[in-house]
């Protein structure tokens, strides 16, 4: 008889383990894992629209237009003067503003 209520009591307290295991990955889901994903989209969405002079925002923090487009890579013209042209990847841009009409 002793014996029974002590594995009773066991299983039920791996149960609790394992209800706050899902708890706790639940939290975590909604905490870190789903606004990270969502910012992903964002920012696929963001550069997936960016078009030909549109005003953009490297990760370095530089200001810039976009002169070029391909797949992978941009060319961004930077400064006033008009001779500052550079490719870079698309991931290096931080953000776009769209031009306006």
């Amino acid at each position: 008889m002793f014996l029974t209520e002590a594995t009773g009591a066991g299983a039920g307290g791996m149960l609790i383990m394992v209800v706050w295991m899902v708890v706790l990955f639940g939290i975590m889901y909604l905490l870190m894992i789903r606004p990270q994903k969502k910012e992903q989209k964002r920012l696929k969405a963001m550069l997936a629209d960016m078009a030909v002079g549109d005003a953009v925002v490297t990760t370095g923090g530089f200001y810039g237009i976009v002169i070029d487009i391909t797949d992978d890579d941009v060319i961004v013209e930077f400064g006033n003067n008009r001779n500052c042209r550079i490719p870079m990847r698309k991931g290096a841009i931080a953000e776009v503003e769209k031009a306006s009409e």
